[in-house]
């Protein structure tokens, strides 16, 4: 049996790495499926136990702030601001500059997935009516919506169940992450705006931008509900309650009918979460993590320290993606220390921009933009995917060891 439970568990990760299962239409949310359904049917994890198994209070958080996100989006928000950008196209690199402002300060407030999801088609239609080249802006759509990300505990999935399963709190992380976070935003500008400069230099045609249709006040709703979140992060309430009553307030709408916020809840995302939950307990309960953990313990190799924790994430983050390696990082290693636990929310988030397959929102990007008709391969993201990893996990490092965070 144990065998059996350690040979699934690999392949769901190898699953992870690959995205989808050659000359089959099945996506990382129905490998983890299929993964978790098996397990649980062969015993592996009780069918009593399931529930303790799966972290809710991350999924509800989740679930929340997508439905925030979706009622800013059905504000018009995002058309607003993709039509703004778009009208900065005069100028290239102030064009650039904006939409990693954008981007980064988006995703630090709202779910980073969401947040190109909805801007990436919108960029694409504006900045291709201008004849330019879009790749360079949706690469730092995409690279800007990661290390902007890393601000706070709400910016992705990976941060949001670090926050959840550690209780880490919102403001005090926040504090430690906002620097590093920002100053990876002028990196990220700096790399792409010399990667890509070429592309840069094209002139923009004039070409009629179609103005936004803007609900002000629903914008302004939105706004109000994102200020009271973030207070009530501030109060002992706990913080997937905190979104709920939110998003419950979001809900009622004599305009806006209540099936519509529901439907954009990223329900793949979150059966991702639950089914990789499921398969992490099962191999768990083999043991053989306990073991392992014990080995690395007694070989100095326990990925405490930078020099071991930046490495692992880089690798785990572009291999089987930064939020499957989070979830088995914190079932696997149970006690990590506080400082860690900051680590590796800073560091699996930016070690995500350095191949296409390492973040989520990459791919995202990708494919979006590719219904729209603009190919992103991955020599077009390494170009500056490379060193705005390198440079951005470099500052984060010396920051966390700086301020005493973590042992180098």
């Amino acid at each position: 049996m144990t065998s059996l439970i350690v040979v699934l568990f690999a392949l769901t990760y190898v699953g992870m790495a690959l995205g989808r299962v050659p000359g089959l239409r099945i996506d990382r949310a129905g490998i983890a499926t299929i993964a978790a359904v098996v397990l649980v049917a062969i015993g592996a994890v009780p069918l009593d136990d399931i529930a303790a198994a799966v972290h809710f209070p991350t999924l509800l958080l989740m679930g929340g702030l997508m439905i925030l996100s979706a009622r800013v989006g059905a504000s018009g928000f995002y058309e607003a601001a993709a039509a703004w950008i778009a009208r900065q196209a005069a100028r290239p690199r102030r064009l650039l500059a904006v939409t990693i402002g954008v981007g980064g300060v988006l995703s630090a407030l709202l779910v980073n997935d969401v947040v190109v999801f909805a801007m990436t088609p919108l960029l694409c239609t504006g900045l291709a009516a201008r004849q330019l080249d879009v790749r360079p802006f949706l690469l730092g759509l995409a690279a800007a919506s990661n290390v902007g990300s890393a601000a706070t505990l709400i910016g992705n999935p990976q941060n949001i169940l670090i926050g959840q399963v550690a209780r880490l709190d919102f403001w005090s992380y926040a504090a430690i992450a906002v620097a590093p976070a920002a100053l990876g935003l002028a990196i990220t500008f700096g790399c792409i705006a010399l990667a890509w400069r070429s592309s840069l230099a094209t002139v923009a045609v004039a070409a009629p931008i179609t103005p936004a249709v803007v609900d002000r006040r629903q914008i302004a709703l939105c706004g109000g509900a994102l200020a009271v979140l973030l207070v009530l992060f501030a109060t002992p309430l706990p913080r997937e309650i905190s979104a709920l009553l939110v998003a419950a307030g979001l809900v009622v709408s004599r305009t806006l009918p209540s099936r519509q916020l529901l439907d954009e809840i990223d329900l793949p995302l979150l059966i991702l979460f639950a089914a990789l939950f499921v398969a992490n307990d099962a191999f768990a309960r083999t043991g053989l993590a306990e073991d392992g953990l014990r080995a690395l313990i007694a070989h100095g190799l326990l990925p405490d320290r930078l020099a071991l924790l930046a490495p692992l994430t880089l690798l785990l983050s572009n291999t089987i993606g930064n939020v499957p390696a989070v979830v088995m990082i914190l079932q696997v290693w149970h006690g990590i220390p506080p400082g860690t636990l900051i680590g590796l929310a800073l560091l699996s988030t930016l070690a995500g921009n350095l191949l296409l397959v390492g973040s989520l929102a990459n791919l995202i990007v990708a494919e979006r933009a590719a219904l729209a008709g603009v190919r992103l391969t991955l020599r077009d993201h390494a170009k500056a995917g490379v060193p705005i990893t390198v440079l951005t996990m470099t500052l984060a490092a010396a920051w966390l060891w700086l301020g005493g965070f973590m042992a180098l």
